[in-house]
């Protein structure tokens, strides 16, 4: 397979992006680690409160292994599961899924500008 050369700017543009998206991850498992009233009261109206410590640290290992380069693509398939679990619960309640189908597509592109080669078997 032939590796495509990546340029500075788009590494640039690639570890920012991944800076965001760890950002985001991090928030958001910490909130739901801490507790947060808002989450508790999601978690125990979709019936996965019991789940809630499980589903935080799977988002947040698979957002560290999306961070490290030479486990990013673990991490992309760990977090492409995790966002199309959110989505599949969100629908199942009737709730609103763009956004989160928003970050999923945003997880993709990151995956792509940080290495290209990472979708290269759809391009055939």
């Amino acid at each position: 397979m032939e590796t495509q050369e990546i340029s500075k700017g788009r590494k640039i543009t690639g570890w920012v992006m991944v800076g965001l998206l760890t950002a985001l991850l991090l928030m958001s498992s910490s909130a739901k680690l801490m507790g947060s009233e808002e989450l508790v009261t999601n978690f125990t109206k979709w019936n996965l409160l019991d789940w809630i410590v499980i589903i935080a640290i799977g988002e947040l290992v698979s957002g560290i292994l999306f961070l490290i380069p030479r486990t990013s693509s673990l991490g992309l398939l760990l977090l492409s599961a995790h966002f199309g679990g959110a989505i599949a619960t969100h629908m199942g309640n009737n709730e609103q899924f763009f956004p989160i189908a928003g970050i999923l597509v945003f997880i993709w592109v990151t995956a792509w500008v940080r290495n290209p080669d990472t979708l290269s078997s759809f391009r055939r």
